[in-house]
């Protein structure tokens, strides 16, 4: 819930942005879904935050496109909105001002906001509290219908969480770490194919000459550090594949990174350990992330067989 409002906060409501061909249209129905109009000012509302960043950048023909794309996105949601608006009719649920004004002081406090400081931010955001307090109500009708319709459908026991805790105990364990040093000879800035090429030449000599015996004292020559211990993802891939192929002790040949050649000394590589808590302290926090993700899938099955008892017609933007 704190998620969905914290979006509706974001969602921008000022009016305009429209492109010249367009500007002429006021008003009128972009869709109907069971014979209840969509507006068009409902669709720029939600458009007009996104605008000025699609008119910052590309040709007009991008331009349109884009937008073209933005307005087919946001009616969809809008239709999506609708459907949920006559779901919530027929379970004849309903969201009071009560619910409404305890949603918002839940938001103000966990911004830790006084409330005059919350309503500035709601008006920077281009809302007012009027339209504010309706998405909010939008968003708790939205998850009062879910609740009732879906979530019987989501059944999550401890077993299952705990399954799910051991899965992510079994992939931290097969995660390898990697103790190693290297030699690093940098690029200049942008540098030249010339560039690439000499310090290619000077680090390929240096890998001839080196051994793990002399690796410390060519890292002082030549640049270079301990890195300690390292864990799968901590390099990026093409140096990771380098260490890979390394047994303890092992200097790799030169590879480039984005900066430079980097040549691995390789002290040794193992397992690494779980730094998992233990179950019990964990396990409210994967049961909440599994129940969200199970409800989303839920949500998005729900919205599909609205759609497809509904009639719902589009017009051409």
């Amino acid at each position: 819930m704190r998620r969905a409002l914290a979006i509706a906060a974001l969602v921008g409501c000022a009016l305009g942005g429209l492109s010249a061909a367009r500007a002429e249209i006021i008003e009128g129905v972009i869709a109907t879904v069971n014979d209840e109009p969509i507006f068009l000012s409902e669709l720029r509302q939600q458009a007009a935050p996104f605008l000025p960043r699609i008119y910052a950048s590309g040709s007009p023909a991008e331009q349109q496109a884009n937008i073209d794309a933005l307005f087919s996105e946001i009616l969809e949601k809008l239709i999506d909105q609708e459907l949920i608006e006559q779901a919530a009719r027929e379970m004849q649920v309903r969201v009071t001002s009560a619910d409404v004004e305890r949603a918002v002081q839940n938001v103000i406090r966990q911004n830790g906001l006084t409330d005059e400081e919350f309503w500035n931010a709601v008006r920077g955001q281009g809302f007012t509290e009027s339209q504010y307090r309706t998405d909010v109500r939008r968003q708790l009708l939205r998850l009062k219908v879910l609740n009732q319709r879906v979530r019987g459908r989501v059944n999550i026991t401890e077993a299952d969480v705990r399954r799910r805790y051991e899965q992510r105990l079994r992939q931290a364990n097969r995660v390898l770490r990697f103790q190693t040093s290297h030699i690093f000879l940098p690029l200049p800035e942008n540098p030249t194919a010339t560039d690439v090429a000499t310090v290619r030449r000077q680090a390929r000599a240096v890998r001839r000459e080196v051994t793990p015996a002399t690796f410390a004292d060519a890292m002082q020559e030549y640049g270079g550090s301990d890195l300690g211990w390292l864990r799968q993802g901590d390099l990026p891939e093409r140096l990771e594949s380098v260490l890979m192929t390394l047994e303890d002790q092992e200097i790799s040949d030169p590879v480039q990174g984005d900066r430079g050649f980097h040549i691995f000394l390789l002290h040794q590589r193992e397992r690494g350990g779980s730094d998992l808590p233990d179950f019990e302290q964990v396990k409210d926090q994967l049961y909440q992330q599994m129940m969200e993700r199970a409800m989303v899938r839920q949500e998005e099955t729900f919205l599909r067989e609205l759609r497809a008892e509904a009639i719902i017609a589009r017009k051409e933007l």
